[in-house]
């Protein structure tokens, strides 16, 4: 295992770096990230539930403001038909896939699809499908011609991999049958609907030597992105380009939720956090499909915080995730197996995320992996309620203030706004210059200038 070890300081006054970093948990980082992706931000595509129509051909109609909006990654829930044996609700789990190489028909046909993703690229965006590697519904053919591809309990019968996972059977990986048949599967949808790749759901149940290979194998086809819903180190060795921040996603909850303060932010940020390689990309966001309907929408588990916390995950290191309906401010949590169609309205969030989007495109301190500037920590005086940080890379600089609490604050930052040239990204306006700036922060109020 490797050492890893360098500096965070910045030569801007007294910027305090998060951390000297320890031997890293993810030893390596193998994986070569698509170009592309070095300014990328993620949309997460509900199809069923983004129009009234719940269709491939309503969501394509739509790219153009995802364009507008600076969103460079489209990443589409299953598409895979579902099955109908134990099915949950009326019209099932995306995540019960009856059918790798399937078109759900809910959504239009394999053609309404080929469509859209040509469409995508087009709009100058890239495309992944929600990829369900783990279990399948219970009618999948698989489940009658090749019964030994699955797990079973001490009576020979298929058995789901959680409990409350009733429509689903879990899958056996020790057989290579099994393995070879998925990678089949997924180098389809590359050659066939020419997508950029997956976003591979509960990877981490998945043995990771299968990753491993399989990435190997899928980028002989096409140089494919690889987002794992789970966030152990090893799965971004050699397999994946991205994990989920779950983590993040925890403590801006507790935070909000007055359980944990910024002294929190910052004990993970000096530990677990660290043990990722610096060019291994970490996805963050306020919600998902998940978080929606299974723990509340942002605005139940955030509350007052949720736009702090919105722009917060914006500009840390990472690639942000906006979820159909955020930009429109959502506020229900969606259905999961049946219609319930976002309400769009015009809400000041689609505005706010266009702004961060468009700025991660341009601002290279902003950048993911090595691209982009680490994060600096900026003493405040207020460190327990304040968080303060600065990036910065090839010229860009981000300096940003956060009050992290219910009560106002006061923060003074040092050095990081001695030079000009930084302007306040909500209203254009220059940032306060000097070697001493006095900060009197509102309840969760933040101030963001980038140069």
């Amino acid at each position: 295992m490797k050492h890893l070890l360098f500096s965070l300081l910045l030569s801007i006054g007294t910027i305090s770096a998060i951390a000297t970093l320890p031997a890293h948990a993810q030893s390596n980082s193998e994986v070569v990230h698509p170009a592309w992706t070095k300014n990328a931000t993620i949309y997460e595509a509900n199809i069923r539930q983004h129009s009234k129509e719940g269709s491939f051909q309503k969501f394509e109609a739509y790219l153009p403001e995802l364009k507008k909006m600076g969103v460079k990654v489209i990443w589409i829930m299953p598409i895979n038909p579902i099955g109908k044996v134990n099915r949950k609700g009326e019209l099932g789990s995306y995540y019960a896939v009856r059918d790798y190489k399937g078109v759900n028909p809910e959504f239009g046909s394999p053609a309404d699809f080929k469509k859209l993703v040509k469409s995508i690229h087009a709009q100058g965006m890239y495309v992944i499908i929600d990829w369900v590697p783990n279990h399948t519904a219970w009618d999948h053919p698989w489940a009658t011609e090749h019964p030994d591809f699955y797990k079973k309990d001490k009576d020979g019968k298929f058995v789901p991999p959680v409990p409350d996972w009733a429509d689903v059977i879990a899958l056996d990986y020790s057989n290579p049958q099994v393995r070879k048949a998925m990678v089949d599967a997924m180098r389809f949808w590359l050659t066939e609907y020419n997508i950029d790749g997956f976003r591979c759901d509960v990877a981490a149940m998945v043995p990771t030597d299968f990753w491993n290979d399989t990435r190997k194998e899928l980028d002989k086809t096409k140089k494919v992105f690889m987002l794992a819903e789970a966030h152990e180190f090893e799965l971004q060795e050699k397999a994946f380009d991205m994990t989920y921040g779950w983590q993040y996603k925890d403590l801006f909850n507790e935070i909000a939720q007055g359980k944990k303060s910024v002294k929190d932010l910052d004990a993970y940020l000096n530990g677990e956090e660290k043990h990722y390689h610096p060019n291994s990309y970490r996805m963050l966001h306020i919600t998902n499909h998940d978080l929606n309907s299974w723990e509340g929408t942002e605005f139940v588990r955030l509350g007052d915080a949720v736009e702090t916390f919105l722009v917060l995950s914006n500009i840390m290191k990472g690639m942000p995730l906006m979820y159909s309906g955020q930009e429109a401010g959502n506020n229900k949590a969606l259905n999961f197996f049946d219609r319930d169609p976002i309400e769009w309205k015009a809400h000041p969030f689609k505005q706010l995320y266009t702004k961060l989007f468009q700025l991660k495109k341009t601002n290279k301190a902003l950048w993911n992996g090595v691209e982009g500037g680490e994060m600096q920590r900026l003493n405040t005086g207020n460190d327990g309620n304040v968080f303060a940080f600065a990036r910065e890379k090839g010229g860009n600089k981000i300096v940003a203030v956060f009050n992290l609490s219910k009560n106002p604050q006061t923060a003074e930052v040092k050095g990081a706004l001695a030079k000009g040239g930084l302007k306040d990204i909500s209203n254009g306006s220059k940032a306060p210059q000097g070697a001493s700036i006095k900060f009197d922060l509102k309840p969760w109020e933040y101030k963001v200038f980038a140069q």
